[in-house]
């Protein structure tokens, strides 16, 4: 994952449920990222350093 990826929740995070989305917008050591995360109409839920091993990016296809 690298910055500006969208990732998604695989695990509850921080008061956030699963599934929550959200835009990587820094990458500090490769095991933690500060991600911006948002909801379905696109308003900020926060911005949280996150362990990479509650994401998983998304896939458009």
């Amino acid at each position: 994952m690298k910055e500006l990826d969208v990732v998604e929740l695989i695990k509850e995070f921080n008061g956030l449920p699963v599934g929550t989305q959200g835009a990587i917008v820094l990458e500090y050591d490769g095991t933690y990222y500060e991600v911006e995360f948002f909801d379905s109409t696109g308003d900020t839920l926060g911005v949280y350093t996150t362990p990479c091993d509650v994401l998983e990016p998304v896939v458009y296809n």
